[in-house]
């Protein structure tokens, strides 16, 4: 296998051929997929390397103490044999990654062949293709975090510790002075504890970088914006914690923390900084200087680390692991985001020149990572998910009937503004009964809409026959559940988006279709019946070459507590949301997408898919959270044979070609399509003709919005591959 390493004598730097670690016993045999590079502490070793005998006595007195303590033990001779012997060695570097379990040593079982992991350590953690990892350095990557954001699990746990080291309460103001890489996840930690941040960097692109993460305000440590900034947060007693993340020997961290501290404040040394103490400054303001050690407790320690020994969790919370494992949820979850960290991402083959150019300063990075060969293998073999084959053995046509009656499952806030106040106006329609987890939630529903009958008994309503059709319009996790039922009872079913949360639930639904013959399915996507778009597509025409598709859609942020935030029950966002935009892009363009490529730039809220079909045409995606509340939330442009289709938010459509059609401006109320999706739907139960959407489309539309989150966690396309 192939591992970077660097001659301290010489600075020579290289990438060798060495022999595999053995899977020792306590640990895990590793495959690197992404390993950081931590421009900090590494390139302070790779510098030092490069210096002179006397540049490296310099640098590390500490070292020239211990030399000094061996000549007086052993003389001259042999302690300059022994320090030469280990100056003139290769020496590894690197100590943070992710990547995949390749074999498991006796002892472990709590990960397996195949798991994703990140990997901590000096010693075990190391810029190399493999590596033996002992127990309490890894831990498990969650699921949907991507394996380059994971290879931060070990800077983000040096980081973590020191802000538990500072033990910020909710409403407080901390300093933080250097925002490289530390101090820019130190200033995340701080915002998500609820804490108010001022940052302190002579770099003006790391100051803003820092505000766009969180800080509430950043500036250089030499004006007066920082000690301004700091005064009007603290009314003038100064801040609660400093975090000291900066290195160099410069006295100003110090001297600056001092000065901007309130009376009793904490300091905490996270970076390698000089520490020449004002001792006015420090004893008449009382501060408490406190020390953060590396990933946290358990580190160093040889039994813990080596032995796999876990300190019990009542004494001792937070160790090195759990930090570990805090820091990957956090990330998961979109409360720490890495991306805009990452600077650089290079080929773990080109490791020399990439540690010459970041030590030439010709490339400026807060982090740079090494993609190693395995993870080009695993782009080469691209992910796939399966589209399911629908396989339903016909029946006859149920008989045609002069009004229809409906059950609804769930009578929440979009079934009692969306579909319900439709349908309880549309002529041959009888609305049977409404089925809630709550009374209150079913009276009302009865009382508005002229529900025949409210429960909470699902059973009562699958077995009557009299119902023709059930409406699943509940939380996104139960839909394939309900969905499966209600087929298997026989019934028409309208389940609201999305289909199914998991390739199992999907395969779960289509099995029912199977077992009980009945395809009678129709899944939400409403926005391919809005009249302005389909007039619009009408307008456009047929094509005859690939197309380019793209739809912005302006979500906007979620209120605090909805129920779409619940991602380890309910999904992504995206999962809940995403079938609407990519079956109205499928819909136009006449296909079904054979590969997903989706990349997030916001905690996994922000995200571009781009979507390949059959013909060569594509469709981009962008669904951000971030956007402005009055910019218009859907706006579409189709553009193939010299011809272009526009959406602006279903308020006006426009088609430019041999002539131009543009559409009346319609009122303030959108019209997306749910009423003329309901007619439809009723028609198709009351005649017995075909459902308005064929049941393979639906599932495709599935199948590729499960590969977004897929190609979200992997980083690299995913094919949609369809069964037989």
């Amino acid at each position: 296998m192939k591992q970077v390493v660097q001659n301290y004598k010489s600075g020579e730097l290289a990438v060798l051929d060495v022999p595999v670690p053995g899977c020792k016993p306590g640990g895990v045999l590793v495959r690197s997929a992404f390993s950081l590079i931590s421009t900090g502490t590494e390139l302070m070793k790779v510098s030092e390397a490069g210096m002179s005998m006397l540049g490296k006595a310099r640098s590390r007195p500490d070292q020239v103490a211990k030399v000094m303590q061996s000549v007086a033990t052993n003389g001259v001779p042999a302690t300059y044999r022994k320090v030469m012997g280990k100056l003139d060695s290769y020496t590894p570097l690197g100590y943070s990654l992710c990547g995949v379990v390749e074999e498991v040593g006796a002892g472990i079982d709590d990960v397996k062949v195949g798991d994703l992991l990140a990997c901590a350590g000096n010693e075990h953690a190391l810029h190399a293709e493999l590596n033996w990892v002992p127990k309490n350095l890894y831990a498990p990557v969650p699921d949907g975090l991507a394996p380059r954001h994971a290879a931060f699990g070990t800077v983000g746990s040096i980081a973590m510790q020191g802000v538990r080291q500072g033990e910020p309460q909710l409403g407080e103001v901390a300093l933080v002075i250097g925002l490289g890489l530390i101090g820019q996840l130190v200033v995340q930690l701080l915002a998500a504890s609820g804490v108010r941040v001022v940052g302190a960097d002579p770099d003006p692109v790391r100051c803003e970088l820092a505000e766009r993460l969180g800080a509430a305000a950043c500036g250089d440590p030499a004006s007066a914006a920082v000690e301004n900034a700091v005064a009007e947060l603290t009314d003038g007693h100064g801040v609660d914690q400093v975090y000291l993340a900066a290195g160099g020997g410069s006295n100003q961290p110090v001297e600056l923390a001092a000065k901007l501290a309130r009376d009793r404040g904490r300091v905490v040394d996270i970076g390698k900084c000089r520490l020449d103490l004002p001792w006015n400054a420090y004893y008449e303001k009382e501060l408490d200087v406190r020390f953060s050690r590396s990933y946290g407790p358990g580190r160093y320690d040889p039994s813990y680390e080596l032995e796999g020994r876990d300190y019990p969790i009542g004494y001792v919370r937070w160790t090195e692991r759990r930090n570990l494992a805090c820091f990957l949820d956090l990330a998961a979850r979109g409360k720490v985001d890495v991306e805009p960290l990452i600077s650089h991402v290079a080929d773990f083959d080109d490791a020399v020149e990439t540690y010459q150019r970041l030590k030439d300063g010709e490339l400026k990075a807060i982090t740079a990572l090494f993609r190693y060969p395995a993870q080009d293998a695993q782009e080469a073999e691209a992910p796939s998910v399966t589209v399911p084959a629908v396989n339903v053995k016909p029946r006859p046509a149920p008989a045609a009937k002069t009004s229809v009656r409906l059950a609804f499952v769930g009578a929440g806030n979009y079934a009692t503004s969306m579909l319900l106040p439709h349908l309880a106006q549309r002529e041959g329609v009888e609305l049977s009964t409404v089925v809630t987890t709550t009374s209150l939630s079913g009276a009302n529903a009865q009382r508005k809409f002229g529900f025949a009958e409210a429960t909470t008994d699902l059973d009562a309503v699958l077995g009557d026959k009299s119902i023709d059709a059930v409406f699943v319009v509940t939380r996104h996790s139960s839909h394939a559940e309900l969905t499966r039922q209600a087929l298997l009872a026989g019934k028409t079913v309208f389940v609201e988006k999305p289909l199914a949360l998991t390739e199992d639930e999907l395969a779960g639904v289509l099995a029912a279709v199977e077992e009980s013959g009945n395809d009678r399915l129709q899944v939400g996507f409403n926005r391919r019946f809005a009249p302005l778009l389909q007039e619009a597509k009408q307008h456009f025409g047929a094509r005859s070459g690939p197309a380019n598709l793209r739809y912005l859609v302006n979500a906007g942020r979620l209120t605090h507590g909805s129920w779409y935030l619940q991602q380890g029950t309910e999904g992504s966002r995206f999962a809940g949301e995403g079938g609407h935009f990519i079956d109205t892009a499928s819909w136009l363009l006449d296909a079904d997408p054979v590969s997903v490529y989706a990349t997030a730039t916001s905690g996994n809220e922000d995200l571009q898919v781009v979507l390949r079909y059959p013909d060569g045409s594509t469709a981009t995606i962008s669904y951000v959270t971030t956007g402005p509340s009055g910019f218009p939330k859907e706006t579409l442009d189709l553009v193939a044979d010299g011809r272009a289709l526009r959406l602006d938010d279903f308020v006006r459509a426009s088609v430019y070609g041999r002539k131009k059609w543009v559409s009346s401006r319609l009122p303030k109320a959108r019209d997306k399509g749910q009423n003329a999706e309901l007619a439809a739907f009723v028609k198709a139960v009351r005649t017995g003709g075909p459902m308005p959407v064929p049941l393979e489309s639906l599932v495709a539309t599935t199948a590729a919005t499960l590969a977004v989150q897929a190609g979200l966690a992997g980083g690299v396309p995913v094919t949609l591959t369809r069964s037989r």
